[in-house]
């Protein structure tokens, strides 16, 4: 009787770490890092369509995105990943295809494609300059050319910016964090 017992208690131990492990998992995925996996080819070549990230929460909670970091923000429904182009206050302008913040253009040489143009496309373009809200970001893709993204939807809200895409998790030739 006392064997039964023990055994009874030690597969209710068992049970009770194993349901600890699990919360520990659950609000480490949800309050520290997470899982994305991209769905478009909206920031080619630095992520790829199908391409799997870790984000990155931890940064956002004491501060706020920076320039060129590559953001996670909820649209909808979805998850969305962009580049922070602009900042609460900051003028965007697009001239013969390269972007200028408060009057400088940027170089994006390390993540556009060379001839890469930035000039809006198709679908109905917000009104350039713009002046990127207070509590906002104004985000775009290094994709330009298939990017849905600030230069249509106007900027993100603060509050709508969740991670930071941190590192590149799949496919593994490519496992590395991202700039």
């Amino acid at each position: 009787m006392l064997s039964i017992l023990g055994g009874v208690k030690r597969g209710l131990e068992f049970i009770k770490e194993l349901v600890l492990i699990v919360l520990v998992a659950l609000l480490f995925t949800i309050f520290i890092i997470s899982h994305n996996k991209i769905p478009t080819s909206s920031m080619v070549s630095t992520i790829n369509e199908g391409d799997h990230v870790l984000t990155t929460m931890l940064p956002y909670y004491y501060r706020d995105p920076e320039y060129g970091e590559i953001v996670v923000f909820k649209h909808g429904d979805e998850s969305w990943v962009k580049r922070v182009i602009g900042k609460p206050g900051d003028e965007i302008d697009i001239i013969d295809g390269k972007v200028y913040r408060n009057g400088e253009m940027l170089d994006e040489s390390a993540y556009l494609a060379e001839g890469m143009t930035s000039e809006p496309f198709g679908m109905d373009p917000i009104e350039f300059p713009y002046i990127v809200p207070e509590d906002h970001y104004f985000l775009l893709g290094d994709n330009r050319m298939v990017s849905q993204d600030c230069r249509y939807l106007g900027a993100i809200a603060r509050e709508d910016i969740y991670g930071k895409a941190w590192i590149k998790i799949y496919p593994f030739n490519q496992i590395g964090k991202l700039k």
